[in-house]
């Protein structure tokens, strides 16, 4: 090992994957050699367990997945997922009505683990999860226990919507978002993905790292987005890719190269030399 480094716990969209969504041949070869060496890869990401196997294939390149921001755990051996921190309907519900009294105009959708439901308004079709459906009613959103809330925003600013929201919401739910880095282009839409009250990828890794008798400071974690920001400040060693968020680079404690020129990999390789 190098220091104590035992674990990496990696983002996906716009950190490990390249800009079309691919996991290279370089960085398969590098989670592999790494993985050979002892250290564990865990996957820490937004979307939901169902497209991790339709991204990585069925190679076996991690030890565990964290998905839905943190409410999710997922292995990916036996398929087995578990929702560990549910968003309840009735404060799904509640959530929503406080949105449309203070900022109008937003379009909601839920993931309950195994599909999407969403409004007619709800544009965002992220790609490889065709479990998408369309619902009439807000009361079909709720019927059943949820992963988190999604609501897309008119204004196109994720932060300064929450910023307008949370003095109403910061203690009925945890909210985030993947966030487009301030660029025309945006990769993502202005979505804030809401979930129950202490859901994050480093509360998830925290609980599996406990389990696997790992402390912090023999973590190392990676990101691009402010969904990360968590994970990043629980790790011992924080590490953006060149292309993220500019508050994600003020808070890393070493910057790689970007998602488009194997940046995870780049890590994986020193570490193992």
């Amino acid at each position: 090992m190098n220091g104590r480094t035992r674990v990496l716990a990696t983002d996906l969209d716009g950190t490990l994957l390249d800009g079309d969504s691919r996991l290279t041949e370089r960085t398969r070869m590098a989670m592999r050699s790494a993985r050979a060496a002892g250290y564990r890869i865990v996957l820490a990401t937004a979307r939901p367990a169902r497209t991790v196997d339709r991204i990585v294939g069925a190679e076996r390149l991690f030890d565990a997945a964290i998905c839905a921001n943190g409410a999710v755990e997922y292995d990916l051996v036996t398929g087995r997922m578990v929702v560990t921190r549910p968003l309840l309907p009735a404060l799904a519900a509640d959530v929503m009505k406080r949105i449309d009294d203070l900022l109008p105009g937003v379009a909601f959708a839920v993931e309950t683990g195994h599909r999407v439901l969403h409004e007619v308004g709800y544009s965002y079709r992220p790609t490889l999860d065709s479990e998408r459906y369309p619902v009439q009613t807000r009361a079909e959103l709720v019927a059943e226990p949820l992963v988190k809330l999604m609501a897309l925003v008119p204004a196109g600013d994720p932060a300064a919507a929450w910023a307008r929201l949370s003095s109403h919401l910061a203690d009925l739910v945890a909210c985030t978002w993947s966030a487009g880095h301030g660029r025309a282009d945006l990769t993502y839409p202005a979505i804030l993905e809401l979930s129950a009250p202490g859901v994050s990828k480093a509360a998830a890794l925290a609980d599996l790292c406990a389990r696997w008798g790992v402390s912090p400071d023999e973590v190392a974690a990676v990101g691009d987005a402010p969904n990360d920001l968590p994970m990043l400040a629980w790790a011992g060693r924080a590490y953006a890719v060149a292309n993220a968020h500019p508050e994600v680079l003020a808070v890393a404690h070493h910057v790689l190269p970007s998602n488009d020129e194997d940046g995870v990999a780049t890590l994986l390789e020193s570490l193992i030399r």
